[in-house]
């Protein structure tokens, strides 16, 4: 399954960290010393001003908690041969993702085998990771470590050690390495799955920001469950500065447990601005144990592309304030295939467990077996219905980000050719059939059906949503679409409910989008 990161930043020297705050809360007023001295002479008095202490529940300091953890907390320097470009956008979310930001270096000798250009130079890049085991594994972040020729271990006595990957998981951003040599065992910390802290508790990171290692930062937890737009991780919010460079570091509770690994920053100008983000113990403690054991993390998969089905959405199709996620492609053979799931069903709850967005149905889906089988509660036509499909095993990230790149895109009439006559407007757009010339114009695949885009109203909301010229409608409100007649009839059947707009599927560059379009007049 698959979903469709400028404001987050993620990287080799990017991750969370936390500007250290003043522990010193609410004021607690104490009486004024009174206490007199006579010196030579003179009459000194002691200061009057107030004396502060924090509240129950603030810790006088965080340098027993320093101490305790510190030793197991590492810096890994990072040497790799960069990629083309310096930063990678992630499509229609807010992330950015600097891939070398720290100087080139090394050799600039030799040549890549295409086309004889001259071979990128080496960069060296710095993050943070930590001990979980005795005998040297270290736990970091996969972009800390991506690309990596060779990976050097910093310890807090400044034993520098030879570290390889063990495994990692692009899934959720998550590395195993194992240091070589040195002198066991090594101090470790623990993940904490079950006593997590309240929002509003203090935590305390330490990590290698800017290249600064052993550094200590203190926050709060500010939030549990952000989704940023990564597939399979509900983020911890932690709301305080965050550095390049604490990357793949632990964030700690007042006991010095393992609560999360940070990860990103939200950034709207690439600085911080004081919100990071973390991924949970639980779901770092499973996959780092499965890496730790040389196993491949697999995942559950049924072989349909999701969107959100939003409340304008379900208001469309008179479903009130129902939550979900909506199907936009069904895989060829795949497990929905076979199943019979169809492109524009609602999936609302997966064995028996409602489903609020499109992130939620691929996480639940992706906990279960290859093999086991789920039961989908789907909405069809305003008709709920159980399907029970047998999963499969998910494909890589990059396979499944290959398959989003299939399909033809809209064009204009060749050479001699007329545009297929268009019909009454409708939704703000004039629409015409789509005929063979038309389908081979816009190279689209032989199964889809639906009316085609002609035109759009520039002052319509279609326009405003981005539907144009050489989009095909193959569904509304849930049901296929065939010619512009029948999504007129669909449009007048919605006004008659009393419904302001109508959710059409719209065919474009191999893949079915689902939007509410307003009804005009």
């Amino acid at each position: 399954m698959t979903t469709k990161k400028t404001g987050y930043l993620l990287g080799a020297v990017a991750g969370a960290g936390v500007m250290a705050a003043a522990v010193a809360g609410a004021g607690l007023r104490l009486p004024a010393a009174q206490a007199e001295q006579t010196m030579q002479g003179g009459l000194i008095k002691a200061s009057t001003a107030p004396i502060f202490a924090p509240p129950p529940g603030a810790p006088m300091s965080f340098a027993d908690i320093f101490d305790r953890v510190s030793p197991a907390v590492v810096s890994i320097n990072v040497t790799s041969r960069p990629d083309t470009s310096a930063l990678r956008q992630i499509p229609g979310l807010p992330f950015l993702i600097p891939r070398a930001p720290q100087a080139p270096g090394g050799d600039e000798e030799g040549a890549t085998p295409e086309r004889g250009q001259p071979r990128l130079p080496s960069q060296q890049s710095a993050g943070s990771g930590f001990f979980i085991s005795a005998d040297g594994f270290v736990v970091t972040n996969n972009h800390v470590i991506e690309n990596a020729e060779s990976i050097k271990v910093v310890l807090k006595d400044e034993t520098e050690l030879d570290a390889e990957v063990v495994g990692r998981d692009e899934a959720t951003d998550l590395a195993v390495l194992k240091v070589k040599g040195g002198k066991g065992p090594f101090p470790y910390v623990n993940f904490e799955n079950a006593a997590k802290p309240r929002v509003g508790d203090w935590v305390i990171t330490v990590g290698n920001p800017f290249g600064l290692g052993g550094t200590a930062t203190a926050g709060i937890v500010s939030a549990y469950g952000r989704d940023i737009g990564e597939t399979f991780v509900d983020y911890i919010q932690i709301d305080a500065p965050i550095n390049r460079g604490n990357s793949g570091g632990p964030t700690f509770d007042v006991y010095g447990r393992v609560i999360g690994v940070n990860t990103a920053i939200f950034s709207p100008s690439g600085g911080s601005v004081g919100i990071g983000f973390a991924i949970p113990s639980e779901v770092a403690d499973s996959v780092t144990r499965q890496l730790m054991k040389g196993g491949k993390i697999e995942r559950g998969y049924i072989g349909a592309t999701i969107q959100n089905f939003n409340r304008e959405m379900a208001e469309a199709q008179g479903l009130g304030d129902q939550r979900g996620a909506i199907v936009a492609d069904v895989t060829a053979g795949g497990p929905s295939s076979r199943a019979g799931v169809q492109v524009g069903d609602v999936v609302v709850g997966v064995n028996g467990q409602a489903v609020k967005s499109s992130s939620d149905l691929t996480r639940q889906v992706a906990r279960v077996r290859a093999g086991d089988v789920l039961r989908l509660d789907v909405i069809r036509e305003g008709k709920r219905r159980v399907i029970e499909v047998r999963t499969g095993v998910r494909p890589s990230e990059r396979e499944l980000a290959s398959n989003d790149n299939l399909g033809g895109a809209p064009g204009r009439p060749g050479p001699g050719q007329q545009a297929a006559p268009a019909v009454a407007p409708v939704l703000g757009m004039s629409l015409g059939p789509l005929d063979e010339a038309s389908r081979n114009r816009l190279n689209l695949p032989a199964d889809v059906r639906g009316a085609l885009v002609q035109n759009v109203d520039q002052n319509s909301d279609a326009a405003g949503k981005g539907l144009r010229r050489g989009d095909v409608i193959t569904l509304a409100n849930g049901r296929p679409v065939a010619t512009p007649a029948e999504l007129s009839a669909v449009v007048e059947e919605a006004k008659k409910a009393g419904r302001s707009s109508v959710v059409v599927g719209v065919f474009r560059s191999g893949r079915t989008n689902f939007l509410p379009i307003r009804i005009s007049g």
